[in-house]
């Protein structure tokens, strides 16, 4: 091995560098992703540690600075002290905390770190990040979307970084200093994108009517925030024939104390129907049906899909084909709901009035001469991707104008339209301002200024479609993509974008500008579109971090058309290569979707594969041999037997049947026959670490981290019987140094295929006996057998009472058995079943003999028994029992403290019976073993910490 070992292939402090993924997930205002929407986005602080730890060297790599363990294992903890400080949100941008860490690079690369390059960039989070470190970033993409993202990104505010605004308003009182990084960029996007919205309102504002309000609200003119509508087709009875709505509710908000909702009301005689605006409080009866809305409900009590009920005479549309028939003649239409206005109260409900409904009548037909939007939807598409409508053509949605209303429609475009006018603009003032030649280039930063300005239309799109729902727990609209689909919505929410709530122009214009004026400029970055598998990049030697495609998780390009028609409308004279196709390039996107291959499964997975392969060929033959390969691979909550389903498979079993993922698998196979070794697998949790437990689920981290390095040419080949030898040898130490570091019980698993990946993955290849190759499948089972005898191994350290109880709660639980055979097992372990009372959780009586819980074990040791003899079971039991109902970490540390070297037993312990739980489906029980080793850092430090005066009388016992 002729490199020297980066903390990455080490350890790093997951517990920090998970928690604050997680909390991204909250933030809003400011944060980069705020900028435009991207599908499956990697948290910005997992890809700011991943990148720190790729550069900076292991203590260990250093015995001339490190001489022993303990002064190894201090500095590693003075980096993980500056890891866990540096993915903090709060410290993204101060500049403190960065110039430390960037100190810290530049110490460790000898004031030399190479470039970062992302060949599959995506939404842009790790060449972002690489730029917050001062590291010189590239991003590629196929998907001209993902590009234009990383443009705006990394490429525009590094290219302007301390520019100072052009527009007339801010140049009357300008300061010195005052626009630092992208400042200047942001002022003037909400400059021009005001006089946008200005434009656009004098040339459409009167297709956005105001309202007026009912006398009890003081009667005056109030602006519309939305129109609520629900589809319609004819009923399929042909006795009746009235336009039936298909409503999946009718609540209009559900907020405590402004409960409304909307009753319809049929007018037989006339075939007609419209709905009265209803609040306070009702019955358990009417509850239902508001809930239901015209749905079915099937005996289970859950709505049916696409099957609603006439409420004009009762007959029912089972499926969904009918709708779609009617839908495709041109035959499905809506009704008017209600009204969403804003008055001195908050929200008000009102009903249609004819002014709105006579505007809306007299919008004719949009003709689009440019034609994006006139594109035809694909024929066939994932259904996976594209829930019940869309894609495939159905619902008639034809074109991509069919997801919008007239109105909408009239909207985006002439916004649209406006942004040439406004590029013009600022031109003119960009000349005006840097005349010399030594100044930026004017025409460079007015098509900035209108990227920015296309980027703010396509949030707009994404709450301005018949696809945006109204959501009656906040009041407001949801966006297009709640998920990453586009589901049929049968009532949706037409924004206003003149107004001043959810949807508005103005407010998409705010969340593009607090993005750019907080993105980092510390470094110079670009970004170009490109085929990873043709080639990756024309730069000497780069540090490589990627996410690449996961199989057939996320259809980028067909998701993204939804806004390529808009970015292309809006941009093309500006980015003529970029947007030189009428959609997205599909046929050459890496991603496993059987229906761009005439439905065949195996067909697309043999193109996935192929093309994977390529690219981390390539990869390997510019990455630098100073530091490591990473890549991501992301998760979903669930597995599959048999590879061939959903994705995410941790193969740390399931009632004894191994499981398996093809897209994991894939993604391992393409590394190592790319001739990489894989020398770690770090879990990263995005999601909180009860979620998927709670749900009697096999939990994973939402994202591995794969941590590569280039094989020896001169690897040799190994048996399968050597393999499982190097497993036996290796392992131990390994499984060791994860507990040590307090992964959680959940993620254990998956850790551990990392060494023994790098097992599997030294060898020019592993052959069974008969000579044909051992696949990556069979390695990982054997990973896991191997994993699962090595915490089965480490029960030999607990005392006798403890093997006991291991035994009896995997046969038992906590139900009663006979105390013979208690008795019997209790021989077999060193014991008797009298000690096992005397430790205070073991109850006999009457020929049987139970566990107790931990509740009953806390109410009743002291005055029963007194001082108890220490056992690891008493002791992970109580500490369990103190941070759930005690007295949380404190209580926990108290117990530790006294508990001597049983404490760290306890530990693994926890880690055996997680797995023991997990394996039988007992969700709950394995919860509280994974939660009491995620907290065992902060455990261990109050431990440490206290003075025997702090300990509780009722934590004394173990």
């Amino acid at each position: 091995m002729s490199y020297r070992k980066k903390l990455i292939e080490v350890s790093i402090p997951l517990g920090a560098i998970s928690h604050e993924s997680a909390r991204e997930k909250s933030l809003r205002h400011g944060h980069p992703s705020t900028l435009h929407l991207w599908w499956s986005r990697k948290p910005l602080a997992v890809c700011r540690a991943v990148l720190f730890a790729s550069l900076v060297d292991d203590p260990a790599e250093h015995p001339e600075q490190f001489p022993t363990e303990e002064a190894q294992a201090q500095e590693r903890k003075r980096l993980f002290a500056l890891i866990e400080k540096m993915v903090k949100w709060e410290n993204a941008n101060n500049e403190e905390t960065m110039r430390e860490v960037r100190a810290e690079i530049a110490k460790a690369t000898e004031g030399a770190p190479p470039p970062v390059l992302d060949p599959f960039a995506g939404g842009g989070s790790i060449p972002l990040e690489a730029m917050r470190l001062g590291l010189e970033a590239h991003a590629s993409d196929l998907n001209p979307v993902a590009v234009l993202l990383n443009k705006a990104l990394i490429e525009l505010p590094s290219r302007f970084a301390g520019c100072p605004p052009v527009n007339p308003e801010a140049r009357q009182s300008l300061i010195d200093g005052e626009w630092q990084g992208a400042r200047g960029l942001a002022a003037d996007i909400r400059y021009y994108g005001q006089w946008m919205r200005d434009e656009a309102r004098r040339r459409i504002g009167q297709l956005y009517p105001k309202v007026s309000l009912p006398a009890e609200l003081g009667g005056e003119e109030a602006t519309v925030i939305a129109w609520l509508w629900v589809r319609t087709v004819t009923c399929p009875n042909p006795a009746c024939g009235a336009q039936m709505p298909l409503a999946s509710k009718w609540w209009l908000s559900k907020k405590k104390g402004k409960e409304t909702w909307v009753e319809p009301v049929v007018d037989a005689q006339r075939r007609k129907m419209y709905f009265e605006i209803k609040g306070g409080i009702a019955d358990k009866d009417k509850l239902r049906e508001i809930d239901n809305g015209s749905c079915f409900i099937n005996g289970k009590g859950k709505k049916v899909k696409a099957s609603f009920t006439c409420l004009f005479c009762g007959s029912g549309i089972a499926k969904g084909e009918y709708i779609d028939m009617e839908a495709d003649k041109g035959k499905m239409g809506c009704l008017p709901l209600a009204i969403v206005a804003e008055s001195n109260q908050g929200r008000v409900y009102l009903p249609f009035d004819s002014l709105q409904i006579e505007t809306v009548n007299n919008l004719v037909e949009i003709y689009f001469s440019s034609g994006e939007i006139q594109q035809r939807l694909p024929l066939e598409a994932a259904r996976g991707t594209f829930a019940s409508n869309a894609q495939g053509r159905i619902y008639g949605f034809k074109t991509f104008a069919d997801y919008f209303t007239k109105r909408q429609l009239v909207a985006l475009t002439t916004f649209s339209d406006l942004v040439q006018e406004v590029r013009q603009r600022v031109l003119a003032d960009a000349q005006r301002v840097h005349s010399s030649e030594e100044e930026i280039d004017a025409r460079a930063y007015a098509d900035a200024i209108a990227t920015y300005l296309a980027l703010a239309i396509d949030r707009l799109a994404d709450r301005n479609s018949s696809i945006c729902s109204w959501d009656v727990s906040r009041d407001s609209t949801r966006n297009t993509f709640a998920r990453q689909a586009i589901p049929m919505i049968w009532d949706f929410a037409e924004a206003n974008p003149f107004s001043a709530s959810t949807g508005n122009f103005l407010g998409a214009i705010d969340w593009v500008a607090e993005a750019i004026e907080t993105v980092p400029c510390a470094a110079r970055g670009g970004a170009v579109q490109r085929d990873a598998t043709v080639s990756v990049n024309g730069l000497a030697q780069p540090l490589i971090s990627t996410d690449p495609p996961y199989y057939d998780n996320v259809s980028y390009a067909d998701l993204s058309d939804f806004f390529y028609v808009w970015l292309r409308r809006s941009l093309s004279t500006i980015y003529p290569q970029l947007f030189k196709t009428m959609l997205v390039p599909k046929a050459t996107e890496l991603v496993a979707t059987p229906y761009r291959f005439e439905g065949s499964r195996s067909k697309a997975q043999a193109f996935f594969e192929k093309g994977l392969g390529e690219a981390f060929e390539r990869m390997r033959a510019v990455q630098h041999p100073d530091y490591p390969l990473t890549v991501y691979y992301a998760f979903k909550q669930a597995e599959s037997e048999d590879g061939q389903g959903e994705e995410g498979a941790a193969l740390n079993g399931n009632g004894g049947k191994v499981v398996a993922s093809t897209g994991w698998e894939t993604m391992l196979e393409g590394l190592i026959r790319a001739g990489f070794t894989i020398t770690g697998t770090l879990p990263i949790r995005t999601e909180m670490v009860n979620r998927s437990v709670g749900q009697g689920t096999n939990a994973l981290a939402s994202s591995i981290v794969l941590v590569c390095r280039p094989r020896p040419a001169e690897a040799g080949v190994a048996s399968r019987r050597q393999f499982i030898n190097a497993l036996r040898n290796k392992l131990p130490d390994a499984l060791k140094k994860l507990q040590q570091g307090n992964i959680a019980p959940v993620d254990l698993a998956q850790a551990s295929i990392g060494p023994g990946m790098a097992i599997y993955s030294e060898y020019r290849q592993v052959v069974e006996s008969d000579g044909s190759p051992l696949r990556v499948r069979a390695a990982l089972q054997l990973i896991n057998t191997t994993l699962d005898e090595l915490l089965a191994e480490q029960e030999g350290e607990y005392d006798p009472a403890t093997r006991w109880a291991l035994a009896w709660f995997e046969q038992y639980v906590h139900e009663p058995g006979e105390y013979g055979v208690a008795e019997t097992l209790s021989k077999a372990k060193n014991t008797s079943v009298q000690a096992l009372v005397n430790t205070g959780w073991l109850e006999a009586r009457m020929g049987k003999v139970r566990l107790l819980q931990r509740a009953e074990l806390a109410a009743n040791w002291q005055a029963q028994h007194g001082e108890l003899p220490t056992t690891v079971w008493g002791v992970m039991q109580r500490m369990i029992h103190a941070l759930d109902k005690g007295d949380g970490e404190a209580g926990a540390a108290a117990i530790l403290r006294k508990a001597g070297e049983q404490g760290e037993l306890a530990r693994d312990l926890a880690y055996h019976l997680y797995t023991l739980c997990e394996r039988k489906g007992w969700a709950e029980e394995a919860l509280a073993y994974n939660a009491l080793v995620l907290v065992w850092s902060q455990i261990g430090q109050l431990a440490h910490s206290y003075a025997p005066e702090h300990d509780v009388q009722q934590t004394s016992f173990l």
